[in-house]
């Protein structure tokens, strides 16, 4: 994997470049689908790519290993050829049950210890077996094993936890060392910062992780409740600490104005379930603002979902009045059409935002529009 630095904003940290990779280039700034079961849900794999346009999605270890569970993986030639997707695919390595399942897991030196949500069987999630697991699901960039506190967490426990990331890191980077890709391609490890709300515990984090020298960087434990104040400020703390040659990664945010403001200090890769989650429920993102489409005041308009050229063609070509019909009927068209349109929305604000990044006009565009993304219609 390769990383190619193009052109940095003059008055912001905002970054547009290419990530090469064995299946393909990513330019970023880039958002990706979140495909948890190898899929992202209700969008078809040529849809993501004609009409989303995504560059890049997301796969979940932990829910892969457990169905279809990695005999199956295997025996398809890995997650590209099993779910018919030849771009680039990024594997979350687990790491996140960790924090999300903490009533069904026990963590020791070893690794975490789960119990299934699927039977209640009990698996062990070591650094070695989920990067094993990752070999086997061939994704093209594979994250560390670590642990992600909750929030708030006191200060021993970060610290702690924080200690134990970087020691699970040591093994991920031996085991990556010590093997190989089960498939024709090359696969890329990325660490994850830890330290919770703690300015001090990511300064060491961020230093430890750099001094790993793996091709990209990630960080994590945030979008998990803290303060959106804080999410910015340790972002911002993150990003003047990580090298700035290598793509940095931040897990699991956010909104389309947290992706701006993020982008601004200097991240170059997102994820989020949002688009997808909040879509099945009615929730639209627009660059007028957030649209409930269950309300009864779109019942009767028969304008387009949205009308931007950027739009998905499918938000172009039905109305407002309809989408909210199929929403209220429970009609699976419903949650098909909505995720189209927010997944193609993140990728249009993040392929704008490069855009500016390049021509120098970021920042103005950033501050125009962020205040219109957060409105209620």
């Amino acid at each position: 994997m390769q990383f190619t630095l193009e052109h940095t904003d003059p008055t912001t940290d905002a970054r547009a470049g290419v990530l090469t990779t064995d299946h393909g280039q990513i330019q970023t700034p880039i958002f990706m689908p979140v495909g948890t079961l190898g899929t992202v849900k209700g969008v078809h794999q040529r849809e993501l790519k004609e009409q989303v346009k995504a560059q890049i999605i997301l796969g979940n270890t932990y829910h892969l290993y457990l169905r279809p569970g990695m005999e199956v993986m295997e025996a398809a030639g890995g997650l590209h050829k099993f779910m018919g997707w030849d771009g680039p695919i990024l594997t979350d390595s687990g790491g996140y049950q960790v924090f999300s399942l903490a009533h069904r897991r026990k963590i020791t030196e070893e690794g975490a210890t789960f119990a299934s949500h699927i039977d209640g069987s009990k698996h062990l999630f070591s650094p070695e077996s989920s990067l094993g697991i990752q070999r086997t699901i061939g994704a093209d960039i594979v994250m560390a094993f670590d642990e992600c506190p909750p929030y708030p967490s006191t200060r021993q426990y970060a610290e702690k936890s924080m200690h134990l990331t970087h020691r699970w890191l040591e093994r991920c980077v031996s085991f990556m060392r010590g093997s190989q890709p089960r498939y024709s391609h090359s696969q890329a490890l990325f660490p994850i910062v830890q330290g919770g709300s703690y300015d001090d515990l990511r300064v060491k984090s961020c230093e430890f992780i750099a001094s790993q020298d793996q091709p990209g960087n990630a960080i994590g434990g945030l979008s998990v409740g803290e303060p959106i104040p804080d999410m910015y400020r340790i972002t911002k703390l993150c990003c003047d600490i990580l090298p700035k040659e290598k793509p940095r990664y931040l897990m699991g945010v956010g909104t389309p104005a947290n992706l701006l403001e993020c982008i601004s200090r200097g991240i170059d890769m997102f994820d989020c379930v949002l688009p997808s989650r909040n879509a099945r429920h009615g929730m639209l993102y627009t660059r007028d603002g957030i649209i409930n489409i269950r309300n009864a005041k779109w019942k009767n308009d028969h304008s387009p979902i949205d009308d931007h050229p950027a739009a998905a063609p499918t938000s172009q070509l039905h109305s407002k009045a309809y989408l909210c019909h199929l929403l209220r009927c429970g009609e699976l068209l419903a949650g098909q059409l909505a995720t189209l349109h927010n997944l193609t929305f993140y990728l249009s604000i993040v392929r704008e935002a490069r855009q500016h990044i390049l021509d120098g006009s970021f920042t103005a565009w950033k501050e125009n529009l962020v205040p219109l993304l957060e409105r209620k219609l």
